[in-house]
């Protein structure tokens, strides 16, 4: 049997969404409008920045990568990372670990 509030009973969408909300929490100079998802590429997983409703910020966080890009590894989501404005890529970082 299930219970509603079982720490089980959680789905991937509640995980995911945690997992982006912690990601949020280590990176506190991410801007609130920043839209933050996953996408696949090929086989790889990207985590995309997306800075369609803060476009002034772009430039800024783009060049602090590193603390975005430690916080995406220390969570397992991706080890890249895809700087975006709507559908077009405005840049891309990525760490391969060792």
């Amino acid at each position: 049997m299930s219970y509603r509030n079982s720490p089980l009973n959680n789905t991937s969408s509640d995980l995911e969404k945690a997992a982006l909300n912690r990601y949020r929490s280590l990176v506190p100079s991410l801007p609130e409008s920043c839209r933050v998802f996953r996408e696949t590429w090929n086989s790889s997983t990207v985590l995309c920045l997306d800075f369609t409703d803060c476009p002034d910020s772009l430039v800024a966080t783009m060049e602090q990568f590193l603390p975005l890009m430690i916080a995406s590894h220390h969570l397992g989501l991706a080890d890249s990372l895809l700087f975006k404005l709507n559908n077009k890529i405005m840049g891309w970082a990525t760490v391969t670990p060792k």
